[in-house]
């Protein structure tokens, strides 16, 4: 054989493992990264300060707050999401897709038993528990009466509504544009994140 074609080879036997470590360096690391959870969303810390809940793929887990194994409460193909502890730390309020469109579902902090509470086909995604915890507040973008001063938009203003832990017929609280909303602990108070129209300048 030729040093041409001894040097040919050599070449190619020396590119060939470039190629590899190449591959090796952009892939190890990905493989290694992706074992790690990401993408953790919506925690929440219990009202004790012991606990903590947060959404990862699309369920909800809890841990303590000291860290430690994290422990599903919710599992399945739909998406669980955005959940709220009540004041006395006994219940879990989040939003799941099980039916088509997120709905309001309630389940004991502990784990067990989701029971819907709201029904509507608009979206609906809990915010908090009353001061008693008998109901749950939440947004949705379920139409506003004709009386609202908002023009009526799917997704941009969320009219905030309360319905019973216990079940029951959701009550229309306000049509104002209110996000996120929160109540003082006495529940006389709210505050929430004002979400402005296109029109505002």
């Amino acid at each position: 054989m030729s040093a041409y074609f001894h040097y040919y080879l050599f070449m190619y036997k020396k590119l060939f493992i470039i190629k590899l470590l190449i591959v090796a360096y952009i892939w190890v690391p990905t493989i290694v990264f992706a074992q790690e959870a990401l993408w953790l969303r919506y925690p929440t810390i219990s009202p004790d300060g012991s606990s903590m809940v947060f959404g990862y793929q699309g369920n909800l887990y809890k841990v303590p707050a000291s860290g430690g194994q994290a422990t599903p409460l919710t599992v399945g193909q739909s998406h669980s999401m955005m959940p709220v502890w009540s004041r006395d730390g006994q219940w879990i309020a989040f939003a799941d897709d099980r039916h088509g469109n997120f709905d309001v579902f309630v389940m004991p902090s502990a784990g067990g038993q989701a029971t819907r509470l709201t029904y509507n086909s608009a979206n609906d995604f809990p915010y908090d528990f009353s001061a008693d915890d008998g109901a749950v507040y939440f947004g949705s973008t379920r139409q506003a009466p004709a009386t609202s001063v908002r023009f009526p938009s799917i997704t941009l203003f969320q009219n905030v509504y309360q319905v019973p832990v216990k079940g029951g017929r959701a009550k229309l609280v306000s049509a104002a544009g209110m996000d996120f909303a929160k109540l003082s602990p006495n529940g006389q108070q709210m505050v929430f994140q004002d979400r402005k129209g296109g029109e505002d300048p």
